[in-house]
């Protein structure tokens, strides 16, 4: 898929070409900060699994606990964005948007 295919084709998506109204602008928005959260994730995960590996291959408690510190923040930071999405979906039904 190309990006233009992806912002303005039409896969089923909401598309740039057609945002009309706000409900469809806010999908958009958490629909990207969601995935965008998720690479964000991984690439701390990944970080923090190679500072607990460091500094427990050099006997380095200090290296070891950052290592905890950046992989245990990137999850609390995924857990509120993902709250959000459900925050944002619970009260687009209770106002009545179609939002995500």
């Amino acid at each position: 898929m190309d990006i233009k295919s992806a912002f303005f084709g039409s896969n089923g998506s909401v598309k740039l070409t057609e945002l009309t109204d706000i409900s469809g602008l806010v999908s958009l928005l958490v629909k990207a900060s969601l995935t965008i959260a998720g690479i964000i994730l991984l690439f701390y995960f990944i970080l923090g699994g190679i500072g607990m590996i460091a500094g427990a291959g050099s006997n380095d408690p200090q290296k070891l606990e950052q290592g905890k510190k950046a992989a245990t923040t990137a999850l609390m930071g995924f857990i509120v964005v993902f709250a959000a999405y459900w925050i944002v979906k619970l009260i687009g039904q209770i106002i009545g948007m179609n939002i995500l």
